[in-house]
């Protein structure tokens, strides 16, 4: 009994009026998303909209990061787009119950813990690129069917109340934190069109949300290799996109809240959603920064919140659909305009000055790549590789050699810095073998040997001496190092001095 309320954090203190009000909130703003990210993958409105229920009720249970909101994504969508299109629906559903697979496999490894790899410069570029995503998707509420620019009275009227959207969201909270800031402006703009008979477009123009408890089946493909070597692509990508954004929402999440989630948690129960999400006809999906940021500025902190967004995201297709459909966009487009505003690390531009070139450069690709291309995997890998690559060219010119020569005669070279792939070339440009007498001892004191490569290197550097009759003494190894050089005895041939 204590493990299930401490599941539910009802054994933590929990302001359960400000979970409720923001569950609401963000259920409100989960609509227009999940409709619009099932119609860009080319799927029914429901589709979207069951995946937004099936994954935050799972992950607002399980996941590793109280207060963060999961549902159907963009990213999700731009990947099986084209598998929806060519094969159909029950493709969709079954790659995501791989990917679900696959992501719980990654949380049962403990694979979360990769994201520590990642980089802050990569951070604040996926922050910033999604960000630039959110604000540029709402610029089609300013466009009529056609897809041309409104002019006119209508241009003035949706201006002026995501205007006033904006203005509540910003002011309430230096008023008064008791309601939630982004509900209250929802419902304001909602009282005005309806009093004054305000004609403007609303959720229903977008696709009616009516519908049902999410039906439960078994995707009906043919299970077969054929079929599996189908949709595995598909599914790793899947999986891949939504471990990545889900834990880098963790992880802002967690600097916002000032509190530490747990992400091979997360990792695990978002691939238990993404199964779930796709046996009751859901699209799949991961995290979501902007109805996440939605929540946590509303002041939830616990499960309750994204517990309550989901059951009331239920309530409205099955019951609420005519109400929820007369919503006005404009109130919406302000809400996600201003979760935009607040996404952006703008500390980011404050401190371009201050940072290294290369990190700027890094943060400038990921926005670039995030933002083009609407491939956040991408964007966070090219980031990171970037990355790896500078830090390798770092190290790499940072090792030294300090050479002497003892009453012996004997030369020591004290090698300082790393050994690795990137540094060799330095490393053995610093020995003299034709002139060296005829001992010398390699002091590894304030140096790794790294990789194969680096072990590879001393290798060839000691046959150079052999071939002049000269010995190589190699001294004071880390133990990492002296691990690596016995696993490799039987392709090397080098003298270790204890």
């Amino acid at each position: 009994m204590k493990q299930y309320l401490k599941l539910f954090d009802f054994s933590q203190k929990v302001n359960y009026k400000t979970e409720v009000l923001s569950g609401l909130t963000v259920a409100i703003a989960l609509v227009p998303e999940a409709v619009a990210f099932a119609l860009i993958a080319g799927l029914s409105p429901l589709v979207g909209l069951y995946a937004a229920f099936v994954m935050g009720l799972v992950t607002s249970v399980f996941g590793g990061r109280p207060g963060m909101i999961s549902g159907a994504t963009g990213a999700v969508a731009v990947v099986i787009v084209t598998l929806a299109n060519s094969h159909g629906v029950e493709y969709v559903f079954a790659t995501v119950v791989l990917a679900g697979i696959i992501q719980a496999l990654a949380g049962a490894l403990r694979l979360g813990t990769l994201m520590r790899l990642v980089p802050l410069p990569v951070v604040y570029g996926f922050v910033n690129g999604l960000a630039i995503i959110i604000f540029m998707s709402q610029l089609d509420q300013f466009k009529d069917p056609s897809g041309n620019w409104l002019t006119g009275n209508a241009l003035y009227i949706i201006l002026g109340l995501v205007v006033l959207t904006m203005l509540i969201i910003w002011g309430l909270p230096k008023i008064t934190k008791a309601f939630p800031a982004s509900l209250a402006a929802i419902l304001v703009v909602f009282g005005i069109v309806v009093v004054f008979g305000i004609d403007t477009k609303t959720v229903g123009d977008i696709a009616s949300i009516k519908g049902g408890f999410p039906p439960f089946h078994i995707p009906d493909i043919p299970f077969t290799l054929e079929t599996l070597t189908l949709i595995f692509p598909y599914a790793a990508i899947v999986a891949g996109v939504g471990l990545i954004e889900s834990l880098l929402t963790l992880e802002l999440i967690d600097e916002i809240t000032e509190t530490r989630g747990r992400t091979n948690k997360e990792a695990a129960a978002q691939g238990l959603a993404n199964i779930a999400s796709g046996l009751f006809s859901g699209m799949g999906g991961c995290a979501m920064l902007g109805q996440s940021l939605i929540n946590i500025s509303n002041g939830a902190r616990a499960r309750l919140s994204g517990i309550i967004a989901s059951v009331a995201l239920l309530i409205f297709i099955m019951f609420g659909a005519p109400l929820i459909e007369k919503l006005p966009m404009a109130a919406l487009t302000g809400l996600m305009i201003m979760v935009a505003i607040g996404t952006f690390e703008w500390v980011s531009l404050k401190v371009l000055d201050k940072y290294p070139k290369s990190d700027i450069i890094v943060m400038v690709i990921v926005i670039l790549v995030t933002v083009f291309l609407h491939n956040l995997a991408l964007a966070v890998l090219i980031g990171v590789v970037i990355s790896a690559l500078v830090y390798a060219w770092g190290n790499a010119k940072r090792i030294r050699a300090r050479k002497r020569i003892d009453e012996k005669g004997i030369k020591h070279y004290e090698i300082y810095g790393p050994l690795f792939f990137g540094s060799i070339k330095m490393f053995n440009e610093k020995f003299d073998v034709l002139n060296d007498p005829k001992e010398i001892i390699i002091d590894f004191r304030e140096s790794r040997i790294v990789d194969m490569s680096a072990i590879e290197a001393v290798n060839k550097l000691t046959e150079r001496y052999h071939k002049v009759d000269k010995k190589v003494y190699i001294t004071n190894l880390s133990s990492a190092s002296h691990k690596l050089l016995i696993k490799a005895d039987k392709m090397i041939n080098v003298n270790v001095l204890e």
